[in-house]
């Protein structure tokens, strides 16, 4: 077929059911065959691979609440728990409908490793978002363009790293690509729509909003794109002639039609909105735009908190981190769209349904965290953006030698993420590209295995290579870790020889353990830069790239353990023995440090403490506890000016270390300075964290003012109304000021 009828087809919309269009739908049968072979490639790929991943950190949570979803079903609603939002548990926000069906698969089927059904499973939606990324770019140009998309979307590491295990934010980027191909294939049709794709569109409305209640956006963009789809067609008829009046009302009939018929799918596969469609519905958006759960993320070379920070986070983190080919290919299509001006409304589509949703994250300051998972669903739109800036710039040359290196180009440009993939499976969403600078530039400065896939082959390790030295508490070899789920999931078949435990990374000497696996998320950047990392005792580490991002260690020294019990007895002398003994085997275990800087001041041993202070933070300069020790050393010497410095170095790595806002201010007071004892309390305010003994302080350096009690807690209630409404929180600042008013 010619440009000329392609370019005919695309224009006229009532073309779309001709001869000439379903010729061009065809296009050539052999970019048809290798989109399907390609993808049958694919699916058989992903479902090998996702056989080696790990756990994430959230599996465990979201099982227990699939667990609930079963029993609400088969109990018919009487067991509840699945629909109840508690203070505690919130996981009835979430859909998660692809977590229920692998559970409801897994217990109809009596599978045994609940884990590797839900990774085969979750690795099929991802199978199927890859898939309706290809059929988008197929509906707009054609088959070379899905077998371009499919392959950029396949070859995104961070992409299928999360088809594995990711049964959240994965599932809903299925749902979200699903849609929109409907959406674009139901206006392809129209006025003259199948049944089929009705249906479909409303399964994949449904679908989506039963993972995440964001699945509503679909609806949002049927809206949207229908009322401007429709303005398209008849605007040279003029808008008001009955027959386009016939055809905006077909299309809000079918568009109301079809969005009450997924939001009914939805509701079904839900408890909680079962339980109260509309009200939960709400309930739940409400709850999941303010997420309140922060966490420290590692991002420029900093632990910050997720809450605050910087708006760019999604948007860069999407750029170091998504293949070169995919940046190249959207740019293309940015540069040469001028010329396939019949292609703009498509082109619209799919750039507004990636860079709206980037938009609002930023505008309404989310709280995002863990690269940009968060946002997986806008992926689709942008890969197939990409494949379209492909596509164009091999439609546009002539010369035949050109063209087939046109054609060659993105699949050249994904050989280095495909070399990843090959090299670092199933670490493959452990991905920085060559723009970022690669796993030399970003370890150490952004979050690494953030969601502890690792932990299942660090414990495979140690079932295979573990032995008894001797040390052992009891008969059974402790295997310590931060993330205790994953670790005993695998460790389940073993408990006659194993012993899952608790530990965190920094108060890893003060627990007992044989063997520790501990992930790099968390960690202090110049701690994981550094040159005694890991640490001595390490005996098997997990790279990406060959660096470090899980690591085993194992105990060949209790001495740490032994002087922290008796630290906790009160036992002195003692303790510090022991402690000395372990730092003498290793000076860079930073719990022992600090335990030795704790006790040296106890036994008035200040001098020995000052040198373990310059030593540990000559190690960690940016470590919260041993500054806060040097502050107290400061102020007990005297020297309160350099003691408030170092609380202010403390609130600049972390502005919610409340101790340093309580210690500085007793710098103050000792001062006799009460605006600066009064400022850095109210600097609480700002950030949410003035507590009890906040307030008190508060309320003695008032009434050391002349003010009576009822008027000191008056003034403190309004401080906090007017913090937040000038951060936005107008309800609570509200409530604030209701109490003020009601004092006396």
């Amino acid at each position: 077929m010619g440009n000329k009828q392609k370019n005919q087809a695309n224009l006229n919309p009532a073309f779309i059911e001709s001869e000439k269009f379903q010729s061009l739908k065809e296009g050539n049968l052999m970019w048809k065959w290798a989109f399907w072979g390609i993808a049958l490639i694919g699916l058989i790929a992903i479902i090998i691979l996702s056989l080696d991943a790990g756990n994430s950190g959230d599996e465990h949570f979201h099982l227990e609440q699939a667990e609930n979803v079963y029993n609400y079903y088969t109990t018919f609603g009487k067991d509840s728990t699945a629909a109840v939002v508690t203070e505690k548990y919130n996981l009835p926000y979430y859909g998660q409908s692809v977590d229920n069906f692998a559970y409801f698969v897994s217990k109809i089927f009596n599978v045994d490793d609940t884990y590797a059904a839900r990774h085969i499973i979750n690795s099929l939606f991802g199978w199927l978002a890859m898939l309706f990324v290809g059929l988008i770019a197929y509906r707009i140009a054609g088959w070379r363009a899905a077998v371009i998309a499919f392959t950029l979307i396949f070859l995104s590491p961070r992409f299928l790293g999360h088809s594995f295990n990711n049964l959240k934010d994965l599932p809903m980027a299925t749902g979200i690509s699903f849609g929109l191909y409907c959406l674009i294939r139901f206006l392809q049709e129209f006025p003259k729509i199948k049944w089929k794709t009705a249906i479909l569109l409303g399964i994949a409305i449904g679908f989506a909003i039963s993972v995440r209640v964001a699945g509503l956006l679909l609806i949002a963009y049927f809206g949207m794109f229908g009322l401007i789809y429709w303005i398209i067609r008849n605007k040279k008829n003029g808008l008001f002639s009955k027959a386009s009046k016939q055809e905006f009302l077909k299309m809000l009939a079918w568009g109301a039609g079809i969005s009450v018929a997924g939001f009914i799918l939805a509701i079904l596969l839900w408890p909680f909105l079962l339980k109260a469609p509309i009200a939960n519905a709400m309930d739940t958006l409400s709850s999941m735009s303010k997420f309140a759960t922060a966490i420290r993320q590692l991002f420029e070379g900093s632990l910050q908190w997720s809450d605050v920070l910087p708006w760019y986070y999604t948007p860069k983190f999407i750029l170091m981190t998504i293949p070169i080919a995919v940046i190249v290919g959207a740019l293309l299509y940015l540069v040469l769209l001028w010329k396939k001006k019949e292609d703009y409304f498509w082109s619209f589509l799919i750039f507004f349904t990636f860079f709206f949703p980037v938009f609002w994250i930023i505008y309404q300051k989310s709280n995002v965290y863990g690269g940009w998972r968060h946002a997986m669903f806008i992926y689709p739109s942008l890969v197939v953006f990409a494949a379209l800036g492909f596509e164009s710039l091999i439609g546009i040359i002539k010369n035949r030698y050109l063209k087939i290196a046109a054609t060659a180009l993105p699949f050249l440009l994904l050989i280095m993420p495909l070399t990843h993939v090959i090299k670092n499976h199933p670490y493959e969403y452990v991905y920085f590209n060559e723009l970022s600078g690669g796993m030399d530039k970003a370890y150490g400065n952004y979050e690494m295995d953030y969601y502890y896939h690792s932990t299942r082959e660090a414990t495979e390790w140690v079932i295979e290579n573990a032995e008894k030295s001797g040390l052992e508490t009891g008969d059974k070899i402790r295997v310590a870790s931060w993330h205790t789920a994953s670790v005993g999931y695998f460790l389940r078949n073993d408990t006659a020889r194993f012993q899952n435990t608790f530990s965190r990374w920094l108060e890893r000497g003060n627990n007992d353990w044989d063997y520790a696996i501990f992930v790099i998320t968390g960690m202090m950047p110049e701690q994981i830069k550094g040159e005694h990392f890991p640490p001595k005792n390490s005996v098997h580490e997990i790279t990406v790239d060959g660096k470090p991002i899980c690591f085993v260690l194992k105990r060949e020294d209790k001495s740490d353990l032994i002087g922290n019990n008796f630290k906790k007895a009160n036992e002195k002398d003692s303790a510090i023995y022991y402690l000395e003994k372990s730092f003498a085997y290793d000076n860079y275990n930073e719990t022992v440090i600090q335990n030795l800087i704790e006790l040296y001041f106890m036994s008035g041993r200040v001098d020995d403490a000052k040198k373990m202070l310059d030593h540990g933070l000559a190690y960690l300069p940016k470590s919260e506890t041993m500054n806060y020790f040097l502050a107290h050393y400061y102020m007990n010497i005297g020297n309160l000016d350099e003691a408030i410095n170092t609380c202010e170095k403390i609130i600049e790595y972390n502005f919610k270390f409340g101790g340093a806002y309580h210690l500085a201010c007793n710098c103050y007071l000792r001062k006799n300075d009460l605006k600066g004892a009064e400022k850095m309390l109210l600097r609480l305010v700002d950030v949410d964290m003035l507590d009890e003994q906040g307030m008190k302080q508060l309320m003695e350096i008032y009434k050391s003012q002349g003010m009576t009690e009822p008027l000191a807690i008056k003034r403190i209630y309004t401080t906090i109304a007017k913090s937040l409404e000038k951060r936005g929180k107008k309800e609570e600042a509200a409530t604030y000021r209701e109490y003020a008013r009601g004092i006396r």
